[in-house]
Parts: structure tokens; C-alpha cells; sequence
């Protein structure tokens, strides 16, 4: 089952992009008492992620910011040091970096894939949440391949201003 408005993010631990390597984030401490936007991609340099929803997110950093965010993070299937290398090669210093390896994240919000027929294996859905203080107040799914709508930082932004 999908991950509702009003209700509480998971509070897994997950991995992150430390100094010295990957480190854990206990994501109940890190979202609580604070407003956050997280948004997953299905894969990290994928044509689409790298060239429309990463870039809508670091262009925006700032006004999302402004708007009252404490922290924005991106959230993708993949290990800890390709978020790595694509958070370098986007220019994404103010992404933090959510690396969900084995999907359990991903799972646990119901917002898994099925991307084996592209050879990708389980993968997240692209989506967008705001949360605030551990609770999901938007939730923005993007269902149709290529399209990035309810996801995009514009969007998140729209609802943060409302």
C-alpha cells in the first residue's frame, strides 16, 4: 500500500554520503521537528533524472528554502557511491543524498517498481513528498514514463506557497 498524506514517514536508516564513505541516517531523527523535501528518482544518471529532475531541484534549492524547507533529498535504488559520483557530477551540493540499495525504503512507502524488463530490477517510482515533522503533507507521483510533473521541484514549490 502507497504512503498517504497524513501519515508518518518510515523511520528506517538509511545510507547517506559521509566524509570518509557511506554513512547511516536514521531518518525518524533526521525528519523530526523539521520540514523536508524528499524526491526519488528511478536511477541515478538516467537520462531523464540527470537531465530534468535533479537539475529542477538544485535550480530550485534556494527558493525551496526560502519557502520554509530545512533540508531537500533525493532518494534512488542505487548504493551509496553512485549517489556519490552523481551528486558530484550534478552540481548538488544542497541534495542530500537518501541511498536505498536493497529498496527497503522504497518499499516500506509502497513506492517500488518492477524495472526488470529495462534490466534495472526494483526501482522507485518517481515522487516527491513534503514532510513535515516526520508526517507526509504532499505527495506528488509521476506514473507515465518520462513525464515529471507532480514531482518537479516547480510543483513542490507551488505547494509550499500556497
Amino acid at each position: 500500500m502507497t504512503i498517504a498524506i497524513g501519515a508518518h514517514f518510515p523511520a528506517l536508516t538509511i545510507k547517506t554520503n559521509g566524509e570518509d564513505g557511506p554513512e547511516n541516517l536514521a531518518l525518524g531523527d533526521f525528519l523530526a521537528g523539521r520540514r523536508v523535501v524528499i524526491f526519488a528518482v528511478p536511477g541515478a544518471f538516467t537520462p531523464g533524472c540527470s537531465n530534468h529532475h535533479m537539475p529542477g531541484f538544485v535550480k530550485q534549492a534556494s527558493a525551496l528554502k526560502a519557502a520554509g524547507v530545512d533540508a531537500i533529498a533525493c532518494l534512488a535504488v542505487n548504493d551509496a557511491f553512485v549517489l556519490n559520483a552523481w551528486q558530484k557530477d550534478q552540481s548538488a551540493d544542497e541534495i542530500i543524498m537518501l541511498a536505498d540499495g536493497n529498496a527497503e525504503l522504497t518499499r516500506a512507502l509502497g513506492l517500488d517498481m518492477d524495472a526488470s524488463a529495462g534490466g534495472m530490477g526494483t526501482r522507485s517510482k518517481r515522487f516527491a513528498m513534503i514532510i513535515d515533522d516526520g508526517v507526509v503533507s504532499y505527495l506528488g507521483i509521476d506514473t507515465q514514463r518520462g513525464v515529471i510533473e507532480d514531482s518537479s521541484a516547480e510543483k513542490v514549490l507551488k505547494q509550499l506557497t500556497r
